[in-house]
């Protein structure tokens, strides 16, 4: 893989991956210290509202302009409302922090779809496992540092020195983004679909091959998938780890190990066969979900063969995670790249489910 792709797509998915975790893991906490009910800072939740409705504003991106400028555009909005709350107060000033959140949101979705419809025209067959592997790593570790990163240090930096640091970094990827030469096969589309009727579109976007049962698959994968990742700390929790033990190992640790599985993701797809892989996977996975319902059924709060059973789990358990999120963000790539040029960023729909688990 082209070393200005990776640098490309790793600057790109990591300021996209800083909101989400900005508003998932820093800003709930950061506010509740400002004596924030927790109805107000619960309610931020919808907030997120305008993920869900990328399909909606997904096909004037594919057919306005180029995917590159609806990406510079969509980060400078971010740094506007970064800018904008650098001067808001958080104990007085909340409706105008979730009007800004909103538009956060907003222009993030709409920067996730121009990225991904770049990154669809710039990889290769040969690339989009190292690719996608850049895609989920760079995501989660701008996820990380927006969250729990600048959490640590939020005792010593203030709210508005917190988001001139984000205008800062937006600034910096923008500056880079702008200097990149526009790739070639990224130009205008010329030949635009005749209405931008979202029911028609999404008609269309169900025909690629391969969409319907791609959706199938996440549905259910990313029910039973964040029902075993959410109750199973919840139930360690009620059986004798602390609060402080939890947020090392399912939190720290597991983050690490679900980024070295995603990597790992990464070098095996150019070897193997992608779908073989996968239902190898749903084995291993099937294995260890089994482990903790009996861990479930079996577990008593004095054995350390059990709380180290239960760790080693939640490390199986995010690594695999890790790894299978890699895998299926490239075959829903290599789907994607089967749909019309004129639709593809809206054809990313499988996406719009993944992206970020607290979403769906």
């Amino acid at each position: 893989m082209e070393l200005f792709k990776l640098k490309l797509f790793g600057l790109l998915y990591f300021v996209q991956g800083m909101p989400y975790g900005l508003q998932s893991s820093l800003l709930p906490i950061y506010l509740r210290t400002f004596g924030l009910s927790f109805t107000k800072i619960s309610l931020t939740k919808l907030l997120y509202f305008p993920w869900l409705l990328k399909i909606l504003w997904a096909p004037f991106v594919d057919q306005y302009g180029t995917k590159w400028k609806w990406m510079l555009c969509s980060m400078l909005g971010l740094f506007l409302c970064c800018l904008t709350m650098s001067g808001l107060a958080p104990d007085t000033d909340f409706s105008a922090i979730a009007f800004v959140l909103l538009l956060m949101n907003l222009f993030a979705s709409v920067q996730d779809i121009a990225v991904d419809g770049i990154a669809v025209h710039l990889l290769s067959n040969e690339d989009v496992g190292y690719g996608n592997t850049i895609q989920v790593v760079a995501y989660k570790m701008g996820s990380l540092l927006a969250g729990a990163g600048l959490l640590t240090v939020m005792n010593y930096i203030s709210w508005n020195i917190l988001f001139i640091t984000f205008c800062i970094i937006y600034a910096v990827a923008m500056i880079f983004s702008y200097f990149t030469p526009e790739p070639e096969n990224a130009s205008e589309i010329k030949d635009r679909l005749p209405v931008l009727n979202p029911c028609e579109i999404l008609g269309e976007i169900l025909k690629v091959p391969g969409t319907v049962w791609n959706l199938i698959y996440l549905i259910l994968y990313k029910l039973g998938e964040q029902g075993a990742i959410g109750m199973f700390p919840m139930f360690l929790l009620e059986h004798g780890f602390s609060q402080a033990e939890l947020g090392f190992w399912n939190g720290i640790v597991a983050t690490g190990f679900s980024i070295f599985g995603s990597c790992f993701g990464g070098i095996l797809m150019p070897t193997y066969n992608v779908f073989s892989l996968i239902m190898i996977l749903f084995l291993m996975r099937l294995g260890n979900l089994s482990l903790q319902i009996l861990l479930l059924l079996l577990f008593h709060d004095e054995s350390f063969i059990m709380k180290g059973a239960a760790v080693l789990s939640i490390i199986l358990q995010h690594f695999l995670s890790g790894l299978i999120t890699a895998l299926t963000f490239s075959i829903m790539m290599l789907c994607t790249r089967e749909a019309d040029k004129r639709i593809q960023s809206s054809s990313c729909l499988s996406e719009f489910l993944t992206k970020d688990d607290e979403i769906f």
